[in-house]
């Protein structure tokens, strides 16, 4: 049995740096993948999604180019080059991983399912199904998370979509439901409407983006709902009847009364799993919670010395950039010896829709739920110069301010870059820089960014 310094099992936005991080720094490494290295970032998320959103946007843009003086005709899709396109870009994102994982000495790459056999060993099943053991003094868990399948009579023999396959579709569907309205449903819902497609969104709240604040749900909703997505909320739904080789039948439950869909295609979005059933956890004891993510300390360490668990196998925020500041923080503990832990760490996100919505720190919601003295500014963004400009006036700006401290409590920018904008905010926040200071800061003419002196000039002091 071949013993290690350090093993990683999962290939993702974690365990790539991690990997060759601890290899470098003198450890002998292995990293153990099952399927593609980059995990789902690069192969099923952020990458292959924001390609394909990249030519939905562009094919709206096409579509309403004539409000700003220029004909285009009509505008055709090809969805075959999109998908081509999509895998050119993964492609190079997934071989750069890969040759960042080859060149670094130190570092072994195993390919195959891990299992564990005991508490520091464990079992890596390759394709061909040759096994072979291995142990080691670290072990760290980034094995992510995958679509959960929703108990619903007849969506097993379906041919339903995930996150997943419907990357790889080569034809634009005639109708596509959509089970789930919150960040991957609508990203996908809003780029096959564009594509072409007839959109329904169920969602089983009383509105999409349940989280959010009730406003930027709305504004939301408005917006999707001009581009002639239908969005059923408090709905579930309860069958799916297969009529033919390419025809659905969704019965579908709202308050009061079940109505009947054709569809063409289903896509589940309605949440994500931790993949760890099948690691064999009982083996080595370390502990889960009932939904089956690995639970851990503010250092990221389970209830094993020298185990680990990164990223979304461990539950909390789901992002990418999460998994990899989960990286950072047990890289510079354990090698740099200092104390950094994941309690009260910011947690900025970005959902691509167009407009994108970026959000940090706390909603109004939350606000109120913690009592807090707070006051509140919204800027609709047809009030904002570069957006008039640019013909994006869809949205709002909406910020979260301690009274007395003035400090920068959360914010929410439903607008064209939206992701960039409360960027701005996120360093403030970080640098407690009050937003007195950021409603006369010189901001250069004509940005996004300069509304923000606007946004603030709508508090009271």
């Amino acid at each position: 049995m071949k013993h290690y310094d350090a093993i990683i099992i999962g290939a993702g936005q974690a365990g790539v740096p991690l990997a060759k991080k601890l290899a470098m720094a003198g450890k002998k490494t292995a990293i153990i993948e099952k399927r593609l290295i980059g995990g789902t970032c690069i192969n099923d998320g952020c990458t292959p999604t924001k390609a394909m959103i990249a030519s939905a946007r562009m094919a709206y843009q096409a579509s309403k180019s004539a409000d700003l003086g220029i004909d285009v005709g009509p505008v055709k899709v090809d969805i075959k080059k999109i998908i081509k396109r999509k895998d050119e870009i993964v492609d190079q994102f997934r071989k750069g991983a890969e040759d960042g994982l080859d060149s670094t000495k130190g570092l072994t790459v195993l390919m195959g399912a891990a299992r564990f056999t005991g508490e520091k060993e464990i079992t890596v099943k390759a394709e061909d199904g040759k096994e072979q053991k291995i142990s080691g003094e670290l072990i760290f868990i980034n094995t992510g998370a995958e679509t959960a399948i929703p108990d619903i009579e007849g969506l097993s023999g379906s041919h339903y979509l995930t996150s997943t396959t419907i990357l790889d579709l080569t034809e634009v569907p005639e109708h596509l439901v959509v089970i789930g309205g919150n960040y991957i449903g609508l990203e996908f819902g809003q780029m096959f409407s564009r594509f072409g497609s007839q959109v329904t969104i169920i969602e089983k709240s009383d509105r999409i983006l349940a989280k959010e604040d009730q406003d930027v749900s709305e504004s939301l909703t408005e917006i999707l709902e001009k581009e002639k997505i239908a969005i059923l909320t408090s709905a579930e739904i309860k069958k799916v009847k297969v009529n033919g080789k390419s025809s659905l039948e969704v019965d579908v439950q709202t308050v009061g009364k079940t109505s009947k869909l054709k569809a063409s295609h289903i896509l589940v979005a309605a949440g994500r799993t931790p993949q760890t059933r099948h690691l064999g956890l009982d083996a080595c004891g370390v502990k889960t919670d009932e939904k089956g993510h690995i639970l851990v300390n503010d250092k990221l360490e389970t209830n094993i010395k020298g185990i680990y668990a990164l990223g979304d196998v461990k539950g909390g925020p789901a992002f990418t950039h999460i998994a990899y500041n989960d990286y950072t923080i047990v890289y510079r503990n354990l090698i740099e010896g200092t104390d950094y832990s994941i309690k009260d760490r910011p947690v900025p996100y970005c959902m691509f829709t167009d407009p994108q919505l970026g959000r940090i720190g706390l909603s109004e919601t939350e606000a109120q739920e913690k009592k807090l003295d707070y006051q509140v500014a919204v800027l609709p963004m047809s009030s904002v110069a570069r957006g008039i400009e640019t013909n994006e006036t869809q949205g709002l700006m909406k910020a979260i301010v301690d009274t007395k401290s003035k400090k920068i409590l959360g914010a929410a920018i439903l607008a064209s870059e939206g992701g960039e904008i409360v960027s701005v905010l996120q360093m403030a926040m970080e640098g407690g820089i009050t937003y007195d200071r950021i409603r006369y800061c010189v901001f250069a003419h004509p940005t996004y960014s300069e509304s923000l002196n606007n946004l603030f000039m709508k508090m009271e002091d």
